[in-house]
Order: structure tokens, then sequence, then C-alpha cells
């Protein structure tokens, strides 16, 4: 009787860390991986790149010009880089839920082997009784009571002995479906960077393409007075656009200080090097002359994020042909100051923003320096040279 109530209390304990195993298993497995946080990345970079498609159908209908195969080229370098990092965000929680895979597996394979020690005790015990007589049992019973306590006792057992080996059948059916779930998430991980790394060719192919269009536009003396031209048709847009916005009735705060007085002390958009210069540039080969409204800047190196000047209202956040994605900000008083060639915007039309704010990423949309920002700022419709109001 005391051997029986000795194995039922070390059965009872395995079956106890058997149940907070399968329990810290559970809690794992849903804590590893911030569901809600994973698919609100997913959805936004997927609709990132379903309106960047969206602007390549809508380029690809209009007149095929320099200028907009610049931009369609832009576009599809940025549609490529948004794929790549789709991809990378997948292979992100891919990698998560391998790393939690096997860590269950290896909680698994514990559990089972403190199963096994459960059954071969179980095993053991049996081996050592025989295959057991009711009938001796109840003749070798001294009474009646003695008969219904261990009756009892043996129930329990036999109920435990079943409860422990049916354990073990669905901790072996778990392991199995861990172990195909491991080799399933390990090719989709192997997909993710095939894929990736075939975007990634892509990419440098447009790349080549976009090099290659640039250094014709700079060789080709027809090419580039006919870019020029449309540089100038463009110029003229933006200042329609520009003179409607001087319409439009904004709200600014009443707090805020004028531009104009923090002349010469402005924090640049983003830090790095002036690569074209503001007012009539003479161009060195064609000896062709241009007006440039603003300054082309490139950025140091690691340097991405471009950022506002001085607190105002965004009044434009969209693609103008010529200057890539462009942010136009009132700061109030007809002040304005224009960032051309960003990749992503990270403000819309309508937004308030403060000095210093990041307001967009890098780029070379429309841009023939490579990776750069194109900066102006207009009094009204007259632009100002940066380099007298910037520190």
């Amino acid at each position: 009787m005391k051997l029986c109530k000795k194995t039922l209390e070390k059965s009872y304990c395995f079956l106890g860390i058997s149940i907070i195993l399968m329990l810290i298993i559970s809690l794992d497995a849903h804590g590893q991986q911030d569901v809600s946080e994973y698919q609100e990345r997913l959805a936004k970079i997927s609709q990132q790149i379903e309106q960047l498609r969206q602007k390549i159908e809508e380029e690809e209908k209009k007149e095929s010009t320099t200028l907009s195969r610049l931009g369609r080229i832009g576009f599809n370098k940025g549609l490529i880089k948004k794929e790549i990092s789709l991809y990378g965000i997948q292979l992100e929680r891919a990698n998560r839920e391998l790393s939690s895979l096997n860590k269950s597996i290896l909680e698994l394979e514990a559990k089972l082997d403190e199963e096994k020690k459960s059954i071969e005790k179980i095993l053991i015990t049996t081996y050592k009784f025989g295959k057991f007589n009711f009938l001796q049992f109840m003749l070798k019973a001294e009474n009646v009571g003695t008969l219904i306590s261990e009756n009892k006792n043996l129930t329990i057992l036999a109920q435990y002995q079943e409860k422990i080996i049916s354990n073990y059948i669905e901790t072996l059916d778990k392991l199995e479906t861990a172990e195909k779930e491991l080799q399933t998430k390990k090719k989709e991980a192997s997909r993710l960077i095939r894929n990736a790394e075939k975007k990634r060719k892509e990419l440098q192919a447009q790349e080549r393409k976009n090099r290659a269009l640039i250094t014709e536009i700079k060789k080709n003396k027809k090419l580039h007075l006919q870019t020029l031209e449309e540089l100038k048709v463009r110029a003229q847009q933006l200042l329609i656009l520009i003179e409607k916005l001087l319409k439009e009735e904004i709200s600014i705060p009443i707090n805020l200080i004028p531009l104009y007085e923090k002349k010469g002390k402005l924090p640049w958009p983003i830090e790095g090097e002036v690569t074209t210069k503001f007012g009539l540039q003479r161009h060195p080969q064609f000896k062709t002359t241009t007006m440039n409204n603003g300054i082309e800047i490139s950025p140091r190196k690691n340097y991405v994020i471009v950022r506002s000047i001085h607190p105002g209202k965004v009044v434009y956040s969209d693609y103008f042909q010529g200057y890539g994605n462009l942010i136009i900000i009132d700061h109030g008083m007809s002040y304005y100051t224009l960032y051309g060639h960003c990749s992503d915007m990270l403000v819309k039309k309508g937004d308030l923003v403060k000095a210093e704010q990041p307001i967009a990423l890098v780029g070379d949309i429309g841009s023939f320096e490579g990776d750069s920002v194109y900066f102006e700022i207009r009094f009204k419709t007259k632009p100002l040279n940066p380099l007298q109001w910037l520190k």
C-alpha cells in the first residue's frame, strides 16, 4: 500500500511539470510576435507598393519625355525597394517563428522524456506485480472496507496510467506537427531570401538604366537641350502651383516666429554638400545657361532624413514631374520652402510641422545628381538664395 502511494505522488509530480511546460509553450508562442504590429507594418508597406504601381501606370499613359523616363525609372526603383522591404518584414517574422518553433521542439522533447520516464515506472511496477488477478485480490482482502479502499486506489492508478499514455501520444503528435511546421518555415524563409535577392538584382538593373540615361543627357547636346526645355516648362507649372497656394487661406499658429527674422540662422534640411548652386549656371560643354531657383544638396554618408527648416504647414506633398516627390511648407507671411527628390514622404498635406522635424527621406526621383535634396526658399513666387538664409 505504501509503495502505491509513493508511486502515485511521483507520478502526480511529473504530471504537474508536464502541465506547466505546456502552459509555458503556449504563452511563449503567443508572446514572441506582436501580430497587430506586424500586420500594421505589412499593411502600410503594401499600401505604399500599390500607390507606386498606380503612379507607374499613370506615368506610362503620359507622353514619353526625358523627365517622364527619369520619373518612371525612379518609381520602379522605389517600387523594388519597397518590395525588398516587404520581403524583409516577412522574413523577420518567419525567423521569429523559426526561433519559437525550435524552442517549442526542445521543450516538447524534454516533456516527452519526462513522460517516457513515467511510463517506464508504470511498466516496472506492472512487471513486479505480474498480471493482476481480481479474483485473488478478493480472496486475499481482509474485509469489505479493505476491498473497497484498495479497489478505489487501483481504479485511480489505472486512470492515471491511461492519462500518462494519452499525454505521451499527444506530445508525440505535437512534436511531429512542430517539426513539419519547422521544415515549412525553413522553406518559406529560403523562398523570401531568394525573392529579395532577385529584387536586388532588378534594382541594380534599374540603377544602371538610370545612370545610362543621365550620362546620355549630359553628353548628348540635343537630349540636353530637350531636357532643359522640359525643366523650364515644369518650373513654370511649379510657379502656377505656388500662385494657387498663395490664394488659399491657411491657419498657422499666431505665435510663429516670422521666417525673415531667422535669415542666416536657419538649420539645413540635411547635412551635406551643395552640388548645384542658386542662380544662373553655365554649362561648360554646351555653353547653355540655366536659371536655378534652388540648390541641390548631396547628403553626407548615412544621412537620409530631410527636415523642415522652420515651423509651418504642409500645403503640398506629392509627386511633381521634374522635382520628384515634392513637399511644400507654408511658413506664413507668404514664405515657402520646397523639398524635392524625396523617396518617402513622412508628412501629408495639412500637417503642422516644427523646426527640424523629419518630413521625408532623401531620394533621387527626378535628380541628375543621384541621392540629393532639391531645396528652395520663396517669398510669394520669388525664389531666394537659400545660402543667404541657412546658417
